[in-house]
């Protein structure tokens, strides 16, 4: 069934509905071909694909940095659990934050919403993710989540029904050496913060306050101290696109555990930050991998899933431990797949629910509906679930159970959160055989 849209929709300036179709002519003019190595006209995954993807989602072995703390047991989730339970469920705790961000989703705001969930509605909603077959990682962002007084209760409830807490705070000097002793001792198990340039002209104009850039290293090494690993979050746009190797080299530094390279969504102050070419996608890309076979941290993207695709095209392991931890325990990562309302659910401020940060499409409202009623049965939830419903060049892609475009993209360039990934430039051969 196809998901049901509302009528407004976030776009990029000068693009339609149909604006799918302008990444094949670019293919075209920049003389990029199709991969050769699938039979024409197949869809179906090459054995050596499935082999390597096989490999990467293999087993969950020991605690790691990286990963749930030794408190908690190493969450057993497989790729088929994203049918019944999310991996991730971020929950946006205030729309409150004292940045002004250029790319922010959430278009944040100095106060909190009057409607935001209240502390026994907040508690009263975890208590309904614990009751997922398999209790997600509940991710507490913003906003600023420091912004809430309540924050720290609404950890400690969370721990004390077995969710695993992390936290991605932002950088303001509401964030000390002590607060974050403190959320460390109310239960988060991993903290988050974004470092958006390799240096501090960079940075703070993203970030849009100067001396951001320092508080946020300073952020980076007091979570190191208090023991908490740190994962980087940054958001690739044109003016950053030439530092991909400098952040790289700044963020190797102790305590930092995972990069979590984020690529432009068009949604809330996004629409108003330039994004990269599709063709440099492939750039970045290759430069990630690079630092995820050499550096001390794990390399993800978000919203950008064909980096899975370009990673197996190397022979390679997207979710592989650096050469730097041989021999280290695997950092857990969520199965090889995980999308946009496949494995991640996203929670605002006031109870909307969404399949992901991202993906503007409301599902539902808490506490009106289940959050786990809402994932498990949603038709949206449902048909984001199944990548033999994609349309496009998407839907013959051998990659697209792999990888499976950012479904948030290609609702924001087209409407339909089914269409394909506006920005990939790989052309399955049974595209050009259909």
């Amino acid at each position: 069934m196809k998901p049901i849209l509302p009528a407004n929709m976030h776009m990029r300036p000068g693009e339609h509905p149909g604006a799918v179709d302008h990444v094949k002519m670019q293919h075209q003019a920049q003389g990029i071909q199709p991969a050769d190595h699938t039979q024409a006209g197949s869809t179906a995954m090459p054995p050596e694909i499935a082999q390597r993807l096989q490999q990467a989602q293999g087993g969950h072995p020991s605690h790691h940095p990286g990963s749930a703390p030794a408190e908690h047991p190493m969450m057993d989730y497989k790729a088929d659990d994203v049918h019944h339970s999310p991996f991730l469920i971020f929950y946006e705790t205030t729309r409150a934050c004292d940045l002004v961000c250029q790319h922010c989703r959430a278009c944040a705001q100095s106060k909190a919403h009057p409607n935001q969930l209240s502390t026994e509605a907040s508690k009263a909603m975890i208590d309904e993710l614990a009751k997922f077959p398999k209790k997600p990682l509940l991710v507490m962002t913003g906003g600023d989540p420091l912004k809430r007084p309540d924050i720290y209760e609404l950890i400690r409830h969370g721990k004390s029904k077995g969710m695993r807490i992390a936290m991605t705070p932002s950088a303001t000097p509401l964030v000390t050496a002590e607060s974050i002793a403190d959320l460390r001792d109310a239960g988060v198990s991993r903290m988050a913060i974004s470092l958006d340039g390799a240096d501090a002209k960079t940075h703070d104009a993203f970030r849009g306050i100067d001396g951001i850039f320092e508080r946020t290293l300073r952020i980076i090494d007091d979570t190191h101290a208090a023991g908490l690993p740190m994962q980087i979050n940054t958001t690739i746009t044109k003016r950053n696109f030439d530092q991909v190797d400098a952040i790289a080299e700044l963020i190797n530094r102790p305590g930092v555990v995972l990069w979590s390279v984020f690529f432009l969504v068009p949604v809330g102050r996004g629409l108003r930050e330039q994004g990269i070419e599709p063709g440099q996608y492939e750039k970045v890309f290759a430069k990630l991998w690079q630092h995820a076979q050499t550096k001390n941290y794990g390399v993800k993207t978000t919203e950008a899933h064909h980096y899975r695709r370009f990673v197996l095209q190397q022979k390679g392991d997207p979710q592989a431990n650096p050469a730097a931890l041989a021999g280290k325990p695997k950092v857990q990562r969520a199965p090889i797949g995980i999308s946009d309302g496949k494995g991640v659910m996203f929670i605002s401020h006031v109870g909307d629910m969404y399949p992901s940060g991202f993906l503007p499409i409301n599902c539902g409202h808490f506490p009106d509906q289940s959050p786990v009623d809402v994932y498990q049965n949603n038709e949206t939830f449902k048909s984001l679930r199944n990548p033999d419903g994609f349309t496009g060049k998407c839907s013959v892609c051998e990659y697209r159970k792999v990888c499976g475009g950012s479904r948030a993209r290609a609702y924001a360039v087209t409407r339909n959160p089914l269409a394909s990934e506006p920005d990939c430039v790989y052309i399955p051969k049974a595209w050009n055989h259909r």
